[in-house]
């Protein structure tokens, strides 16, 4: 400029330029002038100039007002718009188990790791885009976790996983270049640089007050831009695709109004207590400002929840302690009160700040006040107390150039270079895979070791400051080693087992065998693919087998035999295992030191059988002849075995199938004695007797009855 104490800022928004020329005098900034001046047709779009040329005649056009006034003007300030940051979640995980403790050094890793997972993410979106094609403005950690717990802090801790959530904002730099290009065209160069919602908390927070968190919203026309601080900066940027223009649509919807006078209408809400609408018919009619702001109250109540919802994201799920609003949007009718309402926060803690909250700020006369100014004003003053330049940097020999909006560290210059962070980390050595008692087991290599960084050929650290020309070099980190396993340190646990079987002791070691082949040394080297096995009897059949004694687990079985067809079991012919004391089976898993009883099966005759089933193999009655007790008995049920009839004395086996036959039931007569009696002839008289029962004469036919007294006289 040839004034060079005159500063030239431009506000180049979605609808409109703001053109402000602003003088330092005294200790105070006066605000000499200002021009508004609206796109005439759709050439900005979310922050990012779409048509060049168009915004550089509107650029143009306010510089010729100004310059008609105030001489020639050839330097500006601009702010890239906040509604053209990006901002993405992202998390990064690594394994740490078997490393030392978790240190400083060690979370910034994590995170930039996580700052890089959100540059893949912005690339993957955004199509003929590449990671490095954004600025990191700045990034909040929302939470880390410890094996999957969520922890405050991971220094100095130890557990198998740590992970990390963040929240990064970036800006494209094309937003940039296009500025730049705008500029050009309309003979312009670029002084001082810096972002919208930062131009508007320079003049409205003070580093003073950025220890409190608070919410700067910034409601144009298409966009609302948001800006948090806490913690003595600012930790977070967001934006919402809805602002202002959202109402004047409602307004024109709601009473047929074209879009000029919908917005006409709006700006006459907040101080008439009713308007006069002409709407696209001619109709002219008087409409109180309450019923307007009713029919609107949905697009109103739309506008503070989108907002409400960034704040809440970009807070990291919490309200701030305050919220501040700036812009023309902020105007919309009960736009404060709802806000706070939905963020839960008192009414006075949701606020427009205009130029007013300015301190040193004096206006002219002809330039009116209002939110709308807050942001040219903001980006004129910080061309003065914070430009923002471009830094130059080499990243392992390459040049690498970064957005000097904040203090830039070393990892900065390599987000910026678009190395990935964790490809410079030595591999993990490669695992082995093992096969032991059929089970694969994989065997991780030893941990990597993380890059070495130097600056300026000095061991540096990725917080490290860093300034315009210095060289940054990276070397990867050393990969690990394959791992040392040994046998023994696969079956450490494995020992000798020693049970005493009916009275017997019997010891059993462990077979070890690699492919195959036994093993006595247990330091063998295991290598990849390797078979292994450990055989040691874990049950009481498996180890009856380990010693020669499997013919006892035949005799385990229950003892079963299949009668016409139908299964049954008899417990009291079945064997019986017993270990400590218990009964048990032999499928029961065997430690050192138990006692084990074995009771074997008992293979019964067909008579012992009987007993133990509801079958009768006969019938039977007690009686007296020729004076001594006698018990007759006749077969009423048979057995067949392979079709073979069965004796009461045949042995049953287990697992036999028989076969049962009924007889018909005959009542016992005197003939039936003879079939337990042996009867001799006397030695002297004749042949001829006489059969008595009770003492009454009878015949062989006679039916007779338990107690019967049956006696045979010879003649």
């Amino acid at each position: 400029m040839e004034n060079s104490d005159l500063t030239f800022a431009l506000d180049i928004g979605t609808r409109s330029v703001v053109g402000l020329i602003l003088k330092v005098e005294n200790g105070f900034y006066h605000i000499v002038d200002t021009v508004i001046k609206e796109h005439d047709k759709r050439s900005m779009l979310d922050g990012q100039i779409h048509d060049v040329l168009s915004v550089a005649n509107v650029i143009s056009s306010i510089k010729d007002e100004l310059e008609s006034v105030h001489g020639p003007l050839h330097k500006v300030c601009v702010a890239a718009a906040g509604r053209a940051l990006k901002t993405i979640r992202a998390s990064s995980a690594f394994e740490i188990s078997g490393k030392p403790m978790f240190q400083k050094e060690d979370v910034l890793q994590l995170e930039l790791m996580a700052v890089q997972a959100a540059q893949k993410q912005i690339a993957e979106k955004f199509e003929n885009e590449r990671a490095h094609h954004y600025d990191c403005v700045g990034y909040s950690v929302l939470q880390y976790k410890l094996d999957g717990e969520e922890i405050g802090s991971l220094i100095d801790q130890q557990g198998d996983e740590v992970a990390v959530e963040i929240i990064a904002t970036f800006l494209p730099k094309v937003v940039v270049e296009s500025l730049l290009a705008a500029l050009n065209r309309a003979d312009l160069e670029m002084e001082a640089l810096t972002l919208e919602p930062i131009a508007a908390i320079n003049v409205l927070i003070p580093p003073s007050m950025r220890r409190l968190n608070v919410a700067l919203v910034d409601i144009g026309a298409g966009t609302s831009d948001i800006a948090i601080t806490d913690l003595g900066t600012i930790i977070s940027y967001g934006m919402v695709p809805i602002a202002g223009d959202e109402i004047t649509e409602a307004i024109s919807d709601e009473f047929l109004l074209d879009f000029p006078k919908a917005e006409e209408a709006k700006r006459k809400l907040t101080t008439n207590s009713s308007i006069t609408i002409t709407d696209i018919l001619g109709f002219e009619t008087d409409v109180s400002s309450e019923e307007v702001i009713k029919k609107i109250s949905p697009a109103i109540d739309k506008l503070t929840s989108s907002i409400k919802d960034e704040i809440l994201q970009l807070n990291n799920g919490a309200s701030p302690k305050a919220v501040m609003l700036v812009g023309g949007g902020s105007l919309t009718p009960e736009l404060p009160k709802r806000l706070a309402t939905k963020l839960e926060l008192p009414e006075n803690r949701v606020a427009i700040r205009g130029i007013d909250a300015i301190s040193h700020l004096k206006l002219a006369d002809h330039v009116q006040k209002g939110p709308e100014l807050v942001t040219p004003i903001g980006i004129a003053v910080a061309s003065k107390q914070n430009p923002i330049q471009y830094i130059s940097v080499k990243v392992n020999e390459r040049s690498v150039r970064l957005f000097h909006m904040k203090t830039l560290t070393v990892g900065d210059s390599i987000l910026a270079s678009g190395l990935q962070l964790n490809k410079l980390f030595g591999k993990p050595g490669m695992a082995i895979f093992i096969e032991a008692n059929g089970k694969s087991i994989t065997i991780p290599g030893e941990h990597g070791s993380p890059p070495v960084i130097k600056k300026n050929n000095e061991i540096t650290s990725l917080d490290d400051e860093i300034k315009h020309g210095d060289m940054i070099h990276i070397e990867k980190g050393e990969n690990g080693k394959t791992p040392f396993v040994t046998l023994g340190s696969l079956f450490d646990h494995i020992q000798a087992k020693t049970v005493t079987i009916n009275g017997i002791t019997h010891t059993v070691n462990p077979i070890y065998k690699i492919n195959g082949e036994v093993q006595t040394n247990l330091e063998t080297r295991l290598v990849d693919r390797d078979r292994v096995t450990c055989e040691i009897p874990e049950t009481i059949e498996e180890f009856l087998q380990c010693i020669n004694m499997g013919h006892f687990v035949a005799k385990m079985k229950p003892f079963s035999i299949e009668i016409d067809e139908k299964i049954v079991t008899i417990e009291s012919f079945s064997a019986k295992l017993y270990k400590n004391g218990l009964a048990t089976s032999k499928d029961a898993r065997l430690e050192n030191g138990d006692i084990v009883f074995i009771n074997e099966t008992i293979e019964p005759t067909l008579k012992q059988l009987m007993k133990e089933t509801s079958f009768t193999l006969s019938q039977s009655i007690p009686v007296l002849f020729n004076g001594e007790q006698v018990t007759i008995e006749k077969s009423i049920t048979e057995f067949y075995r392979n079709g073979k009839k069965l004796e009461y004395d045949t042995i049953i086996h287990n697992g036999d199938k028989l076969i049962s036959k009924k007889k018909s039931v005959q009542p016992f007569i005197f003939q039936d004695v003879f079939t337990v009696v042996n009867i001799e002839l006397p030695s002297s008289g004749t042949n001829q007797f006489i059969l008595q029962k009770n003492g009454q004469e009878t015949n062989f036919q006679d039916p007779i009855a338990p107690g019967d007294e049956l006696t045979i006289k010879w003649l």
